[in-house]
């Protein structure tokens, strides 16, 4: 297998309109890596036409999770999440396996042609993961990795870091350093590689850099501020890139120099590319960008929501979905809108703290994206499932499971459980017997889930619960009777212990 920086691949097309791109380069596959391709469009070939805003499965980490999907050409799902792991699951939301990195994983993965994952971690490692979930290798970036991997025609693997590393770091295929090239300030952008082979990518310093293959400056361009986002390439070879002094740059790729720019764009995700060349960047909403630098439309996204992180993806039928942040921290959903500007669908908040996670689509159609939540202060991550639902049946019958004696006015916890057979997320209807109720938001099958309830008199109380899944299949009813036998209201004896011992004194002599 050659390395060379000389090596040549003919670009051609499979039986799905596929692009191979060499035996070493990335899978051919749904969605290969960030933003689905080396030039990060952000485009997928296949269609979304069927596709609603049914969730049909999520699948709960113990963390956030910031970073994006990918898929293989067996349908598998990758991602990381901030609780160290890189998940595998199947197509049905099941576990195949997970691999525990040594820190947080920000990284969007990428798959080789071979079916390797590429991931960096916080730990300032880039790791090397066999399809089978064991390691292949790892190897040591120097310095804290949040930058997804892109992996070139000719196998080589690059990467970003941050403060104190600052660099572009390329990687051969077997993990040993290929060369560095050092920046002023961290890198949090993803690389973008140009057919030629020249590496895009962003910099804290405020500067646009252009690489050679061999790790030699071609051109740089500096912004008015710190770049975060990752750019993306059009067809014809133009570089987009947005900044965070407001503007989004078109720079021709041969010297460097500005094609235009437009003011209120800059962007912290990617500006991804329609197949008819239209440019869809996401910041206080979401513009439609013609090549020639004019707005096309603006999509309002709706009060207090913004576009942090997330990077559009375009279906093969032109729909475009994007991951969005409702009033900074509370609360996040994923909205599909129609190439001409109008909307298609939305989720009804899927997290409730934000989505910086950038979708995905496969090959049946399904938008994968993941998001961050809270409940009662502890975080955790879903990765949800948006798509076509061939059958559906209805959840089991819950488990509860909690004090079932105790004192009024004293808030206890119920943990409550239900396995959907179809892996749908679920939510609960809780009569807590006392005339209170309440249906739940929703969470993912399996999930143990706690809810805390106080009663206001003494007596005995039947809790009845029951599930209902996202296509309105209901389960039978679980019941748990729970006894409150005396009041939390204090008596004056309890006040005044010392009354009571007197008052026993005088009363046994």
């Amino acid at each position: 297998m050659t390395l060379g920086l000389d090596v040549k691949l003919d670009r051609v097309e499979n039986d799905k309109g596929q692009t191979i791109i060499g035996e070493d380069g990335p899978a051919d596959s749904a969605w290969p890596m960030k933003c689905h391709d080396n030039r990060h469009t952000g485009r997928s070939v296949y269609s979304t036409t069927n596709t609603k805003n049914l969730e049909k499965w999520r699948f709960k980490t113990s963390w956030q999770i910031e970073g994006g999907v990918i898929i293989d050409n067996n349908g598998t799902i990758y991602f990381g999440s901030f609780d160290k792991y890189l998940y595998a699951l199947n197509p049905d939301g099941s576990l195949k396996w997970r691999y525990k990195t040594g820190d947080w994983i920000w990284s969007t993965p990428a798959i080789g042609e071979d079916g390797t994952i590429y991931v960096g971690s916080w730990n300032g490692k880039l790791y090397a993961i066999n399809s089978n979930g064991t390691k292949k290798w790892s190897s040591s970036a120097g310095a804290t990795i949040s930058c997804s991997p892109a992996i070139a025609k000719d196998g080589t693997i690059y990467i970003g870091t941050m403060n104190p590393g600052n660099s572009l770091v390329a990687f051969y295929l077997n993990g040993t350093l290929k060369w560095k090239y050092k920046t002023g300030n961290s890198i949090v952008s993803c690389p973008a590689i140009g057919d030629d082979g020249t590496v895009y990518i962003g910099s804290g310093d405020s500067y646009f850099y252009a690489i050679n293959p061999n790790g030699t400056l071609k051109w740089c361009f500096k912004t008015g501020d710190v770049i975060k986002g990752p750019p993306s390439i059009a067809d014809d070879g133009t570089v987009y890139i947005g900044s965070y002094d407001d503007y989004l740059y078109a720079f021709y790729p041969n010297n460097g120099t500005v094609k235009w720019r437009l003011e209120e764009m800059g962007t912290s995700a990617n500006p991804s590319i329609a197949e008819d060349g239209t440019i869809y960047v996401g910041a206080h909403q979401l513009f439609a960008i013609n090549p020639d630098g004019s707005e096309k439309w603006d999509f309002d996204l709706g009060n207090k929501r913004h576009i942090g992180w997330s990077s559009p993806a375009i279906s093969a039928d032109g729909t475009i979905f994007v991951g969005t942040v409702y009033d900074s921290t509370k609360g996040g959903e994923i909205i599909a809108v129609n190439p001409d500007g109008t909307e298609k669908w939305r989720s009804n908040m899927i997290a409730n703290n934000w989505i910086s996670s950038s979708p995905a689509i496969d090959e049946d159609g399904t938008v994968y994206i993941g998001s961050s939540s809270d409940f009662d202060g502890v975080s955790f991550g879903y990765l949800h499932a948006f798509g076509p639902v061939d059958s559906n049946s209805p959840p089991k019958t819950p488990k509860i499971t909690g004090e079932i004696n105790g004192d009024v006015r004293e808030d206890y916890e119920y943990k409550i459980n239900v396995v959907d057979p179809d892996n749908n997320p679920i939510s609960f209807y809780i009569d807590w017997g006392d005339g209170f109720k309440e249906w739940t938001p929703e969470r993912a099958s399996g999930e143990d889930c706690y809810y805390k309830h106080s009663w206001l008199i003494k007596g005995t109380y039947t809790i009845r619960v029951k599930a209902r899944d996202t296509l309105g299949e209901e389960s039978d009813w679980a019941y748990l009777d729970v006894t409150m036998p005396r009041t939390r209201t204090s008596s004056y004896f309890e006040r005044f212990p010392l009354l009571e011992r007197l008052l026993g004194l005088l009363i046994s002599n």
